[in-house]
């Protein structure tokens, strides 16, 4: 058995600029629909959650690196981060399958100003 990890931090200001700026195609290029529905429910902090699934998308391209061909095999809307019933980050694969991957723990944490992911994925 095989782990691999990935973590990242983001300024959640600079999500929220890139939003401002450029529009809902920015977020539709990065989100999926389920994403940004439950980014837009949370009102006057969205920033920080969609900060926090941006993270948690690099951290996710961090550990999986190793098994694309190149960086273009996969794309920010082939990953999907959502919450369990009980409020835990999980992702979904979307259009892309690594049969190697046995499980998937994904952390996710913000504030005001940071977002920020840690994934570690347990492979055959």
């Amino acid at each position: 058995m095989k782990v691999f990890c990935g973590t990242d931090i983001i300024e959640v200001k600079r999500m929220e600029e890139s939003a401002e700026n450029l529009g809902p195609k920015f977020l539709a290029r990065i989100f999926t629909e389920n994403e940004i529905k439950y980014c837009e429910q949370k009102k006057m902090v969205k920033y920080q959650h969609y900060a926090a699934r941006f993270a948690a998308k690099e951290a996710i391209f961090k550990a999986i690196s190793s098994f694309l061909n190149d960086k273009y095999q996969i794309d920010w809307k082939n990953i999907e981060i959502l919450n369990d019933k009980k409020g835990k980050p999980i992702v979904n694969f979307i259009g892309i399958s690594f049969k190697q991957i046995e499980s998937i723990d994904l952390s996710i944490s913000h504030l005001k100003e940071y977002a920020t992911a840690n994934c570690v994925i347990l492979c055959k």
